[in-house]
């Protein structure tokens, strides 16, 4: 059994949580710019477009993440690609957070009154126009506080990665139980780190939310 001090161990897993934060941006970034563009190819006036935004959401909403990383990892790996466990996570956690992002958008977008709609329409503006300058300013400020709380879940859901070998939080605290064989102290420091990282974004989502209702 390989002996580590405290500080080994918490500077150890200070190293990984900076996968796990660079990871949780690259899925939220990349998962918002996906989720907007498909937010916005979902209102528009082209048909079957609607459904087929649906049906995205519906298959990354009803299947699990986990598996949802193995099919990409494997998937690639099948199709030639040559990727590593990062590439591979962040391509998932991407895809997971535009389709979840996309519906909270949705709804938020379908909270403003549908006179809003009517008026950008009789000033005859292009749907473009209507969502730039009335629809989403408006969706804006309702969904700031459902997105910065679905960010908590992306970081959560960082921790799946590790089973497709990415060094994170999680994997860390796996790496250091498996040399101490003290699984409780290893992962006791990984919920404290996690809790650390999390409760301030919970905290600052459900201020945001009490501000709008104010």
């Amino acid at each position: 059994m390989v002996q580590f001090s405290l500080w080994d161990i918490f500077t150890f897993l200070l190293g990984a949580l900076r996968w796990t934060v660079a990871l949780s941006l690259i899925a939220f970034v990349g998962g918002g710019l996906v989720g907007m563009g498909l937010l916005l190819l979902r209102f528009a006036r082209v048909r079957g477009a609607a459904t087929a935004v649906a049906w995205y959401v519906q298959i990354f909403q009803g299947t699990p993440l986990l598996m949802q990383l193995f099919l990409v990892y494997f998937g690639l790996a099948l199709l030639g690609m040559d990727t590593s466990p990062l590439v591979s996570a962040a391509i998932c956690l991407t895809l997971y957070a535009s389709a979840y992002l996309t519906e909270i958008w949705r709804g938020c977008v379908n909270a403003i009154p549908k006179g809003q709609w009517e008026a950008s329409t009789t000033l005859a503006l292009s749907f473009t126009q209507q969502m730039r300058h009335v629809i989403l300013p408006q969706a804006l400020r309702v969904a700031i506080a459902p997105t910065v709380g679905f960010l908590v879940q992306i970081i959560k859901g960082t921790a799946l990665a590790s089973v497709i070998g990415f060094v994170e939080l999680t994997k860390a605290g796996q790496m250091i139980s498996n040399a101490t064989y003290q699984p409780f102290l290893a992962y006791t420091f990984v919920g404290l780190l996690y809790f650390a990282l999390c409760y301030p974004l919970s905290w600052w989502s459900q201020r945001l939310e009490n501000r709008r209702l104010a």
